[in-house]
């Protein structure tokens, strides 16, 4: 997946700051993680959810394959907080 062209948005790079999650972190989790959630209906670009661990802590990455381009583009990245998600992050609670 990250032998594509990787498109941060401003609004990505501003929630990274503010989060402490480095642009490695975010590639590292596109190349080894895993899709929890397929947006494949999703306009302009299908996408999804990836989940990823930089060490102990989990992350998860929203992004979107613009295939024409060739691009993966980075909608956010945060880390999964325990009260909206089951262990593992991989669910959502109800």
């Amino acid at each position: 997946m990250t032998d594509r062209r990787i498109i941060f948005r401003v609004h990505t790079i501003q929630r990274m700051f503010e989060r402490r999650i480095s642009a490695e972190n975010v590639r590292q989790v596109l190349q080894s993680g895993e899709m929890i959630e397929d947006y494949s209906d999703d306009m302009p670009h299908p996408g999804g959810l990836i989940l990823g661990r930089r060490g102990n802590r989990p992350l998860h990455v929203v992004m979107a394959e613009n295939t024409k381009d060739d691009e993966l583009v980075v909608i956010t990245v945060y880390e999964p907080d325990p009260a909206q998600w089951k262990s593992g992050f991989r669910d959502r609670k109800e």
